[in-house]
């Protein structure tokens, strides 16, 4: 018999391919952070997938700046929406945040981060690199440590194809 009941959705995790795959594809994550009073705070940024880490970037004013500095810990959650893979994906990634300030990382964040954004459009991505290119503005660079996925075709295919 199929599923019939979805109270755990843990046996359907994405394969590893696949996670790569919208790690790569999607540039958009949910940032969530811990606030000085304990409560959670989130924001939709731009990052890209590189070396096992998502890389991404804010300037120095920014409050999750000060938060990430008392305390690292962050979750990032990424969706298949709007990706060749479709709607039915997503992986929550609980990790810890290294504030980078030296240009030789920022050399090459801002342009993959322009590329993301802007693909296939140079002279736009130059643009948008000295926008970025500011004096406050540093480097996050997010280390995983949790990976919690889910592919809800796995689990479409589960309850529809039940195997006897």
């Amino acid at each position: 018999m199929g599923t019939r009941n979805y109270e755990d959705v843990t046996k359907y995790p994405l394969d590893l391919d696949v996670r790569e795959e919208l790690l790569t594809l999607q540039n958009e994550a949910s940032f969530c952070w811990g606030k000085r009073d304990g409560s959670p705070m989130g924001v939709i940024m731009t990052y890209v997938w590189r070396d096992e880490k998502f890389w991404l970037t804010a300037t120095s004013q920014r409050a999750r700046i000060a938060a990430i500095q008392r305390d690292p810990r962050v979750t990032l959650i990424v969706s298949s929406v709007g990706t060749k893979l479709g709607p039915s994906k997503s992986i929550t990634v609980q990790g810890t945040v290294r504030i980078l300030d030296d240009d030789d990382t920022k050399a090459w964040v801002y342009p993959a981060i322009a590329a993301a954004i802007i693909p296939g459009a140079e002279e736009f991505q130059k643009k948008f690199v000295g926008m970025l290119d500011s004096d406050r503005r540093l480097v996050l660079e997010v280390t995983p440590e949790k990976w919690i996925t889910f592919d809800a075709v796995k689990m479409m295919h589960d309850s529809i194809f039940p195997e006897d």
